[in-house]
């Protein structure tokens, strides 16, 4: 045989052999792919069974977004290829087919359940919940949520993990139609414009750069709306996207190069999983990490499948919890809320047992429904299958609404009945139970006072508050409120007394911004809270320009200080503030200014309008003792006795008469959350507030 002849067939040998080493990019069946899938549903459950070790266990979503992104494309991609053009109707149908039977089998099990175990109030909270979750909208009602300082208070929902699958639900909605358009725009212009792979790939190249880019800035300065957002989330689905347009030709990698590639991508998802934490920067830019690490395991089995890591993500145990992960997934969580409310909460061991145990309905949906519908030939038409996806959305949209309208509600006392503090200057016993209370628990979250309302409660990403001034502009007296919303709650009765005294009140608050000269962590941005410095920076200017007579300040003292770029521990924590509250109070009395020290109010454990709608026969189920719901307050008092000429007003006797803190005085809520007044209740003690506050002349 000739030279020439051997290299031929050499070269045949290797093409054949590369030929079965290699995959084209997103298509047939992956068993590394659906390895990764075990791995990411197991990451995610093993962070909410709150394994000690597992602390960056939500990165799962992450791998699940690149997954998505690799074999959407993949499929599209292939289809546009062999037949010219991709059926939306034939891909929204499969879509549909695939994920719905059991998204609806979910939904309507929690709202089976919620019915049973959950009070009024939660009820009509998780009603929205569904049918947004239904609707595939609900990342954008968390992401709202998520810097809404009134949604304090409130437990986990059983659907809150439907936003990861909204996100991927919208990105199925908008890219075949991308696609179909680039594909169209293809057609038009020629070869001049590159070829369709191509000008995807700039697409999506461009596309995950702006994502990127606004998920650095928004995690900047709103953390919690930049983890929800399908905005800073579309990069990752576009990581894996942009592999699937890869063409299979350019994988030329060898055996050892893609088994290293493996291996270090598996690596950075295990890193990412054990080595981030809940106070890690998220999305951006530590996404980066389980992102990259997919990509690379993918990319690695799109040049060569035989590799230790393909093997170890083929074996049929991992392949199994990867085939039945999506049921996993929607069932853990659910599961998890349910038991804690059965349980009245959760040990770490009978945590863990839910998880695992939630295995069991995950496998029956699996098999029973999610398999029977991907298969059943009655819907291998377009037209059934998208009647089935159509009428799977509208089932619980409807009965989400349909229990919405009849939730029970909770009957309202009138003004007469509700007296609120004014009782405790009398001999009345405090109330066990009511017949009616005002405000209804139901509407008691959102009532917040004119104040808020009137948008005077800085936002978290603010540095400066607007001009709010209330009671007579033109009085000879000004008297400014200046804190955050603990001392913001005082404002329905201060607004009063600024007509009855004749004052200007000047409000300057801001959410979860201490008036204590203190850098804090702020946990929805996760870093230091340095708005809050400029904000404070800016009020203390603006009180000196205002010279004002009387300087009311309040504040909630449970915060993490930091310190050169560190957190301290509680104790250091309490100790900063009450150093950084003194010095505070004494910048204030140095204007000349007469400075009233809010004492914080005592925290109730739960969140008490849930607790009164579903105990109006028995309300000392929700009260609590003066000491559990004091553990941070000494540094505030001890701030504001060590400052001479500060007068410091404690709530607590109007709060926790006889030792106890009631839900319930004088047929008025006390709490509208787990932590603030109720502006009913405040109008209230607005004689006691009279009495405490010192005259201004």
């Amino acid at each position: 045989m000739s030279t020439a002849s051997v290299s031929d067939a050499a070269q045949r040998s290797s093409e054949a052999s590369r030929a079965r080493r290699s995959t084209p990019p997103g298509s047939g069946f992956r068993g590394d792919v659906e390895g990764l899938r075990a791995v990411a549903v197991l990451s995610v459950l093993a962070y909410h069974a709150e394994v000690d070790s597992v602390t960056g266990g939500y990165v799962g979503v992450d791998v699940f977004f690149v997954i998505s992104g690799f074999l959407i494309t993949g499929l599209l991609v292939r289809e546009l290829e062999r037949h010219g053009r991709v059926s939306l109707l034939r891909f929204y149908a499969r879509r549909m087919r695939r994920l719905l039977p059991a998204t609806v089998l979910v939904l309507c099990t929690v709202l089976a359940l919620a019915w049973l175990l959950m009070s009024p109030v939660e009820r009509e909270t998780l009603f929205d919940e569904v049918i947004a979750s239904a609707l595939y909208l609900v990342n954008w009602q968390q992401a709202a949520e998520a810097v809404d300082y009134s949604a304090l208070g409130t437990e986990g929902s059983p659907v809150q993990h439907f936003w990861s699958l909204a996100v991927e639900e919208q990105f199925y909605l908008v890219w075949p139609l991308l696609l179909i358009a680039v594909a169209w725009t293809a057609r038009r212009t020629g070869p001049l414009g590159g070829s369709v792979r191509a000008r995807l790939g700039l697409l999506l190249g461009v596309g995950a750069a702006v994502s990127f880019w606004y998920a650095i800035r928004l995690t900047e300065v709103q953390a919690g709306a930049a983890y929800f957002s399908t905005a800073t989330r579309a990069w990752e689905l576009a990581a894996g996207a942009l592999l699937a347009l890869v063409p299979a030709t350019a994988w030329r990698w060898s055996r050892r190069t893609a088994g290293w590639v493996a291996a270090a991508g598996l690596g950075m998802i295990v890193l990412a999983v054990f080595y981030l934490t809940d106070q890690s920067t998220f999305p951006a830019p530590w996404a980066l990490l389980p992102v990259l690490g997919t990509s690379a395991v993918i990319a690695a089995g799109c040049a060569v499948q035989d590799t230790p890591v393909s093997r170890l993500l083929s074996l049929a145990p991992v392949r199994y919890v990867g085939r039945i992960s999506y049921s996993w997934y929607l069932w853990h969580w659910p599961a998890i809320v349910f038991a804690t409310i059965w349980f009245a909460g959760l040990s770490a061991p009978l945590l863990v047992a839910v998880v695992v145990l939630s295995w069991i309905p995950a496998a029956l949906t699996h098999r029973f429904v999610e398999e029977p519908f991907r298969r059943a030939r009655v819907l291998s038409g377009n037209g059934p299958s998208l009647q089935l996806g159509f009428a799977c959305v509208a089932l619980p949209v409807l009965l989400g609404v349909l229990s919405i309208w009849t939730v029970p509600r909770t009957p309202l006392a009138d003004s007469e009945q509700a007296r609120g503090a004014e009782v405790l200057t009398e001999s009345t016993a405090l109330q066990r139970s009511a017949e009616a209370v005002r405000p209804q628990p139901e509407e008691a979250a959102e009532d917040r006072g004119k104040v808020h309302a009137d948008g005077c409660l800085a936002d978290q990403p603010d540095t400066q508050s607007d001009t709010c001034v209330y009671g007579d502009p033109s009085a000879d007296t000004t008297v400014v409120l200046f804190g955050d919303s603990h001392a913001m709650q005082y404002s329905p009765a201060l607004l009063t007394l600024a007509k009855q005294r004749e004052w200007r009140l000047v409000v300057l608050t801001k959410s979860s911004c201490t008036p204590s000269d203190v850098t804090v962590y702020n946990e929805q941005f996760k870093r230091a809270y340095t708005e809050c410095d400029s904000w404070r920076e800016h009020s203390m200017e603006r009180i000196a320009y205002e010279n004002p007579d009387m300087v009311i300040t309040g504040n909630q003292p449970d915060v993490t200080v930091m310190r050169s770029g560190t957190r301290l521990d509680s104790g250091q924590s309490a100790d900063a503030m009450r150093q950084g509250y003194a010095e505070t109070m004494r910048a204030l009395r140095s204007t000349g200014a007469k400075v009233v020290a809010l004492a914080d109010n005592p925290h109730p454990p739960q969140d008490m309008p849930s607790c009164v709608s579903k105990s109006m026969g028995d309300l000392a189920d929700c009260a609590f003792s003066r000491e559990q719901g004091l553990d941070f307050e000494r540094a505030n008092k001890q701030a504001a006795r060590q400052v001479d000429g500060v007068r410091l007003i404690d709530p607590l006797p109007v709060l926790c008469p006889s030792g106890e803190c009631p839900a319930v005085i004088g047929s008025t809520m006390v709490y509208r959350n787990s932590s603030h007044i109720t502006p009913a209740y405040m109008n209230s003690m607005l004689d006691w507030l009279d009495e405490k506050l010192p005259n201004t002349t």
